[in-house]
């Protein structure tokens, strides 16, 4: 008997890790790693002297309340809505072992064998992986060109057994800001069906708009339908201590913490804290980091014009993420490895995002820009310009 954790495909950042394996990068061209979306650097120093304090406290150490610390949820539920213009209770929050748990354990609370999630491809491949590890059926969402869903191509999707559909915005892979009408239009489909909308904002902090993304959270009983999910990880450079949010519906979050006290007990004590902190004092340095990766998504952007010349696209670009597509006959999955050893630069393709048979997923790739700086982002685009081979077919056909 196969698994379903057997059937699943292997996560794709340690597979793509493997290409490495046997590659030597000259000091003059060392390798440009684009391929995981997270923070390179420690969190700012004034939370690392207040973590050290927090050391010292014997209940750092120790298991804390199945669903989060009380002030921490009581602090995000203030800044979640003070940030969105609606109304949100602590019993509003639960906190979690990271954002991949916050949705592991929302489906869990929500799905059973057989049922249905509804996902855009491309979709963000923890997602997915999860689905099929607890025998969840996803859906495929095709976007079209802007990589955009539309709620009425997910109307057409929806079955008896269809329990939720996900939204990550600004996307993963794509870097795409969905706008505020079509998580609206999301949000008025789900209640008309009874499901949930589950949308992930990991990476809201980074989003260009100025203001709040949409206005769901004004709505009266918005927790009948919208469940959102949070990381601490990008904003407050938390990573390793894995502290993410789901904020919904109460009686929602009751079977969340059977999930939670079963897989985690909590989340980690001393990230709980260190996220407490962070909302507490650093929205000044909060606000910077967002202009830092503003700033490195123009510069992805004022770089492309070399690659946009020899046959590369731009299809989205936003929050850590651009999303390109290449103008070889080759597919991304054999190219990628190519262009460790022939340029060395590492970025993953498109195929670990998309359905298998999708075309788009050889077209295309995920480049995850966050953790490099401006210098790094010219010399990507300069190193990708000089990638040479047989280019596909008008169209994209090989």
């Amino acid at each position: 008997m196969v698994t379903r954790t057997e059937a699943t495909f292997f996560p794709p950042i340690p597979a793509a890790q493997r290409w490495l394996k046997g590659v030597d990068f000259p000091a003059d061209r060392p390798l440009i790693n684009l391929s995981q979306a997270a923070p390179a650097d420690p969190p700012p120093a004034p939370m690392r002297a207040a973590m050290a304090e927090m050391l010292e406290d014997p209940a750092s150490h120790l298991y804390g309340p199945v669903l989060g610390l009380p002030a921490l949820r009581e602090a995000l539920a203030a800044d979640w809505a003070r940030r969105y213009g609606g109304t949100v209770a602590s019993a509003q929050v639960g906190i979690t072992a990271g954002c991949n748990q916050a949705f592991a354990a929302t489906i869990a609370a929500t799905c059973g064998e057989g049922d249905e999630v509804i996902l855009p491809v491309p979709w963000y491949f923890n997602h997915k992986m999860w689905l099929d590890m607890t025998g969840v059926h996803a859906v495929p969402l095709t976007c079209g060109a802007t990589l955009v869903p539309d709620p009425e191509d997910a109307r057409a999707l929806i079955t008896p057994h269809t329990r939720a559909i996900v939204l990550v915005s600004p996307n993963n892979p794509c870097g795409v800001e969905y706008p505020a009408e079509v998580l609206e239009g999301f949000h008025d489909l789900c209640a008309e069906a009874g499901i949930r909308l589950i949308v992930d904002e990991t990476y809201r902090d980074f989003d260009s708009r100025r203001g709040a993304p949409h206005a769901l959270l004004t709505r009266a009983d918005w927790d009948r339908t919208l469940v959102q999910l949070y990381s601490f990880s990008k904003a407050y450079r938390l990573t390793g201590h894995r502290v993410g949010a789901v904020i919904g519906q109460p009686e929602l979050l009751h079977q969340i913490e059977k999930f939670q006290d079963t897989v985690a007990i909590c989340a980690p004590s001393l990230g709980q804290r260190a996220a407490l902190w962070g909302l507490e004092n650093l929205d000044q340095w909060k606000a910077e980091q967002r202009e830092e990766i503003l700033d490195r998504r123009a510069a992805i952007e004022e770089h492309f014009a070399p690659l946009a010349a020899r046959g590369w696209r731009l299809l989205g670009c936003g929050a850590y993420f651009a999303y390109i597509e290449h103008p070889f006959a080759e597919g991304s999955a054999t190219l990628a490895p190519r262009l460790v050893r022939e340029v060395g630069v590492l970025i993953l393709p498109a195929t670990m995002f998309t359905p298998e048979g999708d075309p788009s997923g050889d077209r295309q790739f995920r480049v995850a820009f966050a953790n490099t700086d401006r210098a790094g982002i010219a010399e990507f685009a300069r190193r990708l310009a000089q990638v040479d081979g047989p280019l596909a077919a008008p169209g994209g056909a090989a």
